[in-house]
């Protein structure tokens, strides 16, 4: 085994968004960077085999429920066909383009990559094991760990059959199963539920909560439910797997509802989507101070420092909410940190979106948590049914609501359910960064007709003048 040993300012480990956008930023900011990544090409499991390959498929889908719906104002199509090979090189084409443009940006930020996997040898020193069984040796003045995360397993589904798939397998597509049962009901489930529907395939989606999406407010997760209720065969509520066995014709599968009643199915194919789990084993973090805590993830300050002054933690394995947008700032602020600057990752509001149909986007508190915390608040809801551009889109399946502090008028909080709800939430995001009241909401000017207007209209219904929606006093 051969082995180099060089030296970097900084080096990155994972090159997901959290690692690839740190890695250019210190670029950006004059320092040496190597960056340490399993691919190629910068990206991570997001542009791999999570957010982009994902919401390519899921544009697939949306176009196969356009055709669908357009029936209801004159306009009808011959039955739409897919061609599962085509759609998989297409989905692949979108993947290889951005990962490919990455790896240019890459080597004109003059950024050095460095294949293989890395494993801290102290708190200067990264060995790493590279795809030929070399390993070279980096010494560093400063790391950032963004190693990411992987989707949880339960052992009651290793049953070490093909049929059962991760996240990771679904998006592969295969095949389309006729019978497809989803296990877990939170957004990577729902949004493959969402395309395996559109392509044809009958869905069942089984999740132990009471409600679908169990970390959003239930009166943003209502028109969704009725949509997958809709597109799918079943929809199994506090109801749990208590069995899975492969048989000849598929996987039987054993449920266990509330009451303790059992049922069986037999499913072409079962995809687990529970949840993910930090990355943040065989990382030689053993030869730090890095604490990893009960949960798996990095424990890390205010700077995204660890224990270990020379090494920092972004993304997954640093702690929820497990997002790619909150990776990325969290890497920018670790650069920062090491650049000297003073510099805090201390964000109001960070926020999520669940790319189903309709999407569901929430940021800054929930009213779920407001409550628990029993904050003094008030909520101002507008309906999506009386938006004129959602009436001329067909689409009033939808709601956008203000979390505001009750004396002082500050929005904590903003929930939308509709189309496009995950380019809409931005607004609301910055407006609670920037402290903003329900006022100042209401008296920015919005253009008309768009969905961007359930904004200003919802801060009105919060004031009890709604030029669309009638407001009791």
């Amino acid at each position: 085994m051969s082995r180099e040993q060089n030296r970097t300012r900084v080096v990155v480990v994972g090159g997901g968004p959290g690692g690839y956008p740190a890695a250019f930023y210190a670029a950006d900011l004059g320092m040496d960077v190597t960056l340490v990544d399993l691919e190629e090409n910068p990206g991570g499991v997001c542009l791999y085999r999570g957010c982009i390959p994902s919401k390519a498929l899921l544009h697939a889908a949306k176009v196969l429920h356009d055709a669908k719906e357009a029936e209801h104002f004159g306009i009808t199509f011959p039955k739409p066909q897919v061609d599962l090979e085509k759609l998989r090189a297409w989905k692949e084409g979108v993947v290889s383009r951005m990962t490919g443009g990455l790896g240019q940006m890459r080597s004109l930020k003059r950024v050095a990559g460095v294949r293989g996997r890395g494993r801290f040898l102290g708190a200067s020193q990264l060995s790493v094991e590279k795809e030929d069984g070399s390993t070279e040796t980096l010494d560093f003045d400063a790391a950032i760990l963004a190693s990411g995360s992987r989707p949880t397993s339960i052992p009651l589904f290793e049953i070490g059959s093909e049929r059962i798939l991760d996240s990771t397998g679904a998006l592969e597509l295969r095949e389309i199963p006729k019978r497809l049962l989803v296990v877990g009901g939170g957004y990577i489930g729902l949004e493959m539920t969402s395309v395996y529907a559109a392509i044809g395939s009958k869905v069942t989606v089984v999740e132990m909560m009471p409600q679908l999406l169990p970390g959003a407010d239930k009166d943003l997760v209502t028109h969704l439910a009725k949509s997958i209720a809709r597109d799918t065969e079943k929809i199994l509520l506090s109801t749990k797997v208590v069995e899975v066995k492969e048989q000849k014709s598929g996987v039987k599968v054993t449920f266990e509802d509330k009451a303790g009643q059992r049922s069986s199915e037999v499913f072409d194919n079962v995809l687990v989507s529970i949840g993910r789990r930090p990355n943040s084993e065989d990382l030689g973090l053993e030869n730090t101070q890095v604490v990893v805590n009960k949960r798996g993830f990095v424990e890390i300050d205010a700077q995204r420092r660890t224990a270990e002054p020379s090494i920092f933690a972004i993304g997954d394995v640093a702690g929820d909410p497990m997002l790619a947008h909150k990776a990325t700032h969290e890497g920018l602020a670790a650069v920062e940190a090491i650049a000297g600057k003073k510099t805090i990752f201390d964000k109001l509001a960070v926020p999520a979106v669940v790319f189903t149909d309709p999407e569901v986007a929430w940021t800054g508190i929930t009213e779920t948590e407001a409550k628990s915390q029993k904050l003094e608040i008030r909520v101002a809801k507008f309906p999506w049914s009386a938006s004129g551009r959602a009436t001329t889109l067909e689409r009033n399946d939808g709601v956008t609501k203000i979390i505001a502090e009750k004396d002082s008028e500050r929005i904590l909080g903003v929930g939308i359910t509709g189309v496009n709800a995950g380019d809409l939430i931005a607004e609301a995001t910055l407006a609670i960064e920037m402290g903003a009241t329900v006022s100042d909401l209401m008296l920015t000017v919005h253009p008309h007709p768009t969905l961007s207007e359930t904004l200003m209209e919802s801060a009105e219904v919060y004031h009890g003048h709604s030029a669309h929606f009638f407001t009791k006093r």
